[in-house]
């Protein structure tokens, strides 16, 4: 028979063998990469003190290749919950020095059961992946174990957010569980994520690349749109998530928090006027009229590395979280093309599951024309946005600030597609196409073609003629339009809005 005091001691050795993960010499390495275990790192990202730990005594049944003889301290993962500004979060966070983070199916147990709770609780779930991919020795079982985790993510999709964050190697099949999620951070110079790593594309295709370049985390940031943020390091990364969160409800039931602002709501803002280039050719940032606009001229990016011709962001109007889209004059005219498309249909679907506002900036010629783009799918790319807008029932503004040219002006959510309220600025443009190009269309045989293109350019570069048909609700001063939207947002509160009954629709993925 055992005492009490001996019980309660064989408990305490227990947890230390856990809580020293793969032991000092692999925890050194770890240090010299310039990453955090993955202990530290849960409770860097939570509240102190408040990291509750689940399944400590987890442990594999795998009998092959002598793996009954490893004792794998926690399985390889750390779950568990916690808060985060006092809100409730599930975390787990991949142990790499624990048989290189290896998922087997116990591992993966301990993933699954920390995402049914997050989902039967209503709060976000943060996924922190280091780890060399599926443990080969138990080989299905493994596998069985990325499937589940897949399951559950697609369950948990539009009901709890769910970030992934990549702090190390993830490659193969542990790729699409980071690839379902709402959002993926990287850390510059020590996360990567491919399919296949270089080695072995090497041997099949005989090209050679670094990991960084093969799928680091400026790789999936810049080309692929894989990954929607970047961070310095591991603490940048941290205090990014945390940043991120304050902007989310913790469920599609729940509306974002909202905080007490002091900025002016009825801040008016004359740079705005002079921000607008006389030439209707001339570039200009759009991201001066977000910061002039927003509380206190803060706002949060999302894939700011990725088709910067359009811009998707967090930001707060008199302390309520909005998501923005605006075009980027600055890049590519403020074209949209398939990049562009796919970044700000994603980015609307999810404000819309989450209850947040969307307010749409436009300054847009048109889609990007050219052979690659029509081969590559602008078409199916684009109806995404369109399909996207037409299916969020959250409120919808919308203000033009310059062009808005054919079916990118629809796609930007005019009306049409059910913007609520729809402001323009002077500026304005709206029409097929510029006017000069129409105009040489329409007077291309008149022999007074050109004080007529003159004059049609006078007449219908304003937003008069689509206020005329009420496709525009205001036209406004540019110093006017903070207090225009939150005077709109407030109105919108107790918007109510359905759609057909249907299983789910059939976006043109």
């Amino acid at each position: 028979m055992f005492s009490v005091k001996e019980k309660r001691e064989t408990l305490r050795k227990k947890q230390q063998v856990i809580l020293a993960g793969g032991g000092q010499k692999r925890i050194d390495k770890q240090h010299a990469q310039g990453k955090m275990t993955a202990r530290e790192r849960v409770a860097k990202l939570l509240d102190s003190g408040t990291f509750v730990e689940l399944d400590q005594f987890v442990s594999h049944r795998c009998t092959n290749f002598g793996m009954e003889k490893k004792e794998l301290p926690g399985e390889g993962v750390v779950t568990g919950y916690g808060t985060i500004d006092g809100r409730l979060v599930y975390v787990y966070a991949q142990d790499f020095t624990v048989e290189g983070g290896s998922l087997g199916e116990m591992h993966a147990a301990k993933i699954v059961k920390v995402q049914k709770l997050a989902m039967k609780m209503g709060a976000p779930v943060i996924g922190l992946n280091d780890s060399g991919g599926a443990r080969i020795q138990e080989a299905v079982d493994a596998l069985s174990g990325f499937g589940k985790i897949f399951f559950e993510n697609t369950l948990a999709s539009g009901v709890i957010p769910q970030i992934s964050v990549i702090m190390g190697p993830c490659a193969g099949g542990a790729v699409y569980s980071p690839a379902i999620t709402d959002f993926i951070y990287m850390v510059k110079n020590t996360s990567q994520m491919f399919i296949t790593g270089p080695q072995v594309i090497k041997s099949v295709t005989a090209e050679e690349v670094t990991s960084e370049a093969l799928g680091g985390a400026l790789t999936h940031n810049t080309v692929s749109g894989v990954a929607h943020f970047a961070a310095e390091n591991e603490d940048d990364c941290i205090q990014q998530i945390r940043h991120l969160l304050s902007f989310l409800p913790s469920n599609n039931m729940e509306e974002a928090p909202v905080f007490e602002s002091t900025d002016d709501p009825n801040r008016m803002d004359p740079e705005l006027v002079t921000i607008m280039p006389d030439n209707p050719n001339m570039p200009y940032n759009m991201k001066e009229v977000i910061e002039r606009i927003v509380d206190n001229g803060e706002f949060y990016e999302v894939h700011e590395h990725f088709a910067q011709n359009i811009i998707t962001c967090f930001a707060r109007f008199d302390g309520q979280t909005v998501g923005i889209i605006a075009n980027q004059p600055k890049f590519m005219a403020g074209c949209l093309d398939v990049d562009a498309s796919d970044k700000a249909a994603r980015f609307i679907r999810f404000c819309d599951a989450f209850n947040i506002p969307l307010v749409n900036l436009v300054d847009v010629p048109g889609f990007l024309p050219g052979v690659g783009q029509e081969h590559t799918g602008i078409i199916r790319h684009g109806a995404k946005m369109l399909y996207a807008y037409s299916e969020a029932t959250v409120p919808k503004i919308t203000v033009i600030t310059r062009k808005a040219y054919g079916g990118a002006y629809i796609a930007m959510c005019s009306q049409h597609l059910g913007a609520d309220q729809v402001f323009a600025w002077p500026t304005a443009e709206i029409a097929v196409m510029g006017p000069a190009g129409a105009a040489n269309i329409i007077f291309r045989n008149d022999p007074d073609a050109t004080a007529k293109t003159d004059q049609y350019v006078v007449d219908f570069a304003t937003p008069y003629k689509a206020a005329e048909r009420g496709f525009v609700d205001i036209v406004i001063e540019p110093q006017e339009t903070r207090p225009r939207i939150i005077t709109a947002l407030n109105m919108l509160a107790t918007k109510r809005e359905t759609r057909p009954a249907k299983k789910h629709g059939n976006i043109p993925l």
